[in-house]
């Protein structure tokens, strides 16, 4: 269990709901989960379900009409030719880290994890007795990863290459480019590839990438996506896998031991949501550009922070100068003094230091209050350090 680490939104979140219990009011700036209700097509789909009986156990892998429909939407969106078994159901997107790091990790094995990035990477592979090696996403790149370093860094013991495009915490994007790298050290490494897609409608410019579609890598790469973000499904807990074919029964093999199933009505639900209408997620995506701009904007006319534009999901992740102060420490101040909530860089790694998370899914008022806060937070901790 000391292998296990966790996942430091919910912590914050955690602190910020005691301080509003105790009658503080807090900006929250921390949590990764869209702002707005699920679409009322989807939610009729799911109680539609609910009444006619699907309340049951399901095939672990889940039930063969969703299945078939994840394949028809993922041929669609990656120009691959699917096949409804290679599509595994599952409770939440989560699990699939979960799954694919048990299945191809061993004692001594090593895992490319993003750094920053997600933390349940980084857990999870050392849960299963493997090594998480570093893969440096820099500020100087856009939040890319260097190809050459990731070279450097492969070793007889690697197994497998983390990737996540667009990024969490950094709203980084890979390139074309980028992936024929990965894709190239993959094959000549005979290495498996997690490709977590998780915010691939989260796009802002051009078009989402993904590594599967190239030559060769969707017999190597377990791709990861899920309805919890594009269409405002947190709670739902409905993600999937599709999965080279020589590892499918060994994740489904995981799903029985550990969730025996996703509900059968919520997987009815997300059927309306790939094959519906699909204006209410391209309402968030324009509401979210705008909050982007707001956002960065503002962190950029704030002494000592420098931002770039992130280029999917819904994150900021600004860099922040108090001399002296770590970004845990910048943080917790914000949190405690400011009622601010957000998270410090280094909640998703060493890397992340000297960087704050931001999360603008909140409302433009939330936001332009949180701005305030921060700056007048930052402006208080500089002068009492005499900066």
């Amino acid at each position: 269990m000391q292998q296990l680490g966790t996942e430091g939104a919910f912590e914050v979140l955690a602190k910020a709901r005691a301080l509003e219990a105790a009658g503080r009011r807090v900006v929250h700036l921390e949590i990764g989960e869209p702002d707005f209700e699920t679409a009322e097509h989807i939610k009729a789909a799911g109680k539609a379900a609910l009444d006619q009986g699907y309340t049951h156990y399901t095939p672990s892998a889940g039930l063969m009409p969703v299945r078939e429909a994840v394949a028809r939407y993922v041929g669609t969106t990656r120009g691959l030719q699917v096949s409804p078994e290679q599509v595994i159901i599952t409770p939440g997107a989560k699990p699939v880290v979960f799954y694919t790091i048990m299945a191809v990790i061993g004692e001594g094995d090593e895992a490319l994890v993003p750094d920053p990035g997600f933390p349940i990477y980084d857990s999870v592979v050392r849960y299963a007795g493997g090594t998480p090696v570093a893969l440096p996403l820099r500020e100087s790149r856009q939040f890319r990863f260097d190809p050459d370093e990731l070279r450097r860094r492969v070793t007889s013991r690697t197994r497998l290459i983390i990737l996540n495009s667009p990024q969490n915490p950094t709203g980084g994007v890979l390139t074309p480019a980028d992936l024929e790298a990965v894709a190239a050290i993959a094959r000549e490494h005979d290495l498996w590839v997690l490709s977590d897609e998780i915010y691939s409608r989260l796009i802002y410019e051009g078009e989402h990438h993904s590594i599967t579609s190239l030559p060769d890598m969707a017999a190597r790469t377990v791709l990861l996506d899920g309805f919890s973000k594009t269409y405002a499904m947190t709670g739902w807990r409905l993600g999937y896998a599709v999965a080279p074919p020589a590892l499918v029964p060994h994740l489904v093999r995981l799903q029985t031991n550990v969730a025996s199933c996703t509900a059968g009505f919520v997987q009815l639900a997300g059927i309306a949501a790939l094959e519906g209408p699909q204006e209410p997620v391209e309402a968030m995506l324009a509401e979210f550009r705008r909050r982007r701009a707001l956002v960065v904007d503002g962190l950029n006319r704030i002494d000592g922070v420098r931002c770039l534009l992130p280029g999917g999901a819904f994150y900021a992740f600004p860099r922040v100068e108090v001399p002296g102060l770590t970004s845990k420490q910048i943080a917790d101040a914000l949190l405690e003094e400011e009622g601010v909530a957000l998270l410090a860089g280094t909640a998703f790694g060493p890397h992340g230091e000297g960087f704050l998370r931001l999360s603008f899914a909140n409302s433009i008022a939330e936001l332009e209050e949180g701005l305030r806060r921060m700056a007048r937070g930052l402006a208080r901790l500089r002068a009492a350090r005499g900066t």
